[in-house]
């Protein structure tokens, strides 16, 4: 089995190359969504978010208001530091035991890791590869605008709160350039697809 870490900036495209990826045939493990699951109405997550950050910012349903603590953390950084501290033991947690799974499963082919914070914390568990996905900033501006619905300086201030993009590409096997249009793209994965599996049968 290897394990490839795939991460980027926001807006960068990491998604997209994630599901071209899971489209090629590797598991894919999503930070995301498992960040979704852990802070699910009744969680341990769940209450100690509540506990720190108030009522108010839960829905009538009772879940996170994603949206509404997504403004906040965004907009102070200890608050940010804090939300990152009380989740990430629990999201690191679950990757750890679906990586485990597989292994005791027996699974020996391509495990892709889709963490937006893959390098700026420590998570862990073992990568074989980084992958790192990137767009040059204005563009990710714009792709975070339309697709969040969010201002200039709000764009500006989620991107500024992750890892300076250089600093990534120090940490990466492979750069991924999502700059142009998806067949390039496209492209790109599918050669790193070859190499990837070509150096397993080696």
């Amino acid at each position: 089995m290897k394990v490839i870490g795939l991460t980027g900036g926001i807006a960068s495209g990491k998604s997209l190359v994630s599901s071209i990826l899971g489209d090629l045939g590797a598991i894919i493990i999503d930070a995301d969504i498992i960040a979704r699951e852990v802070v699910k109405k009744g969680s341990p997550t769940w209450d100690r978010i509540k506990e720190h950050f108030g009522v108010e910012y839960l829905l009538p349903n009772y879940e996170i208001d994603r949206k509404k603590l997504g403004q906040f953390v965004f907009s102070h950084a200890y608050a940010l530091e804090e939300l990152n501290r009380i989740t990430h033991p629990a999201i690191m947690e679950t990757i750890k035991e679906k990586i485990n799974d597989l292994k005791n499963d027996g699974y020996n082919g391509i495990v892709v890791v889709d963490a937006a914070l893959l390098l700026e914390k420590e998570w862990g568990f073992p990568v074989d590869e980084v992958w790192v996905v990137d767009a040059p900033t204005e563009q990710r501006i714009e792709r975070l605008m339309a697709r969040d619905h969010l201002s200039k300086e709000e764009a500006l201030k989620r991107i500024s709160s992750q890892m300076d993009r250089y600093k990534r590409h120090e940490k990466a096997h492979w750069i991924i350039l999502n700059s142009t249009s998806f067949e390039d793209l496209k492209k790109q994965i599918e050669f790193l697809w070859g190499v990837i599996i070509k150096s397993q049968k080696d």
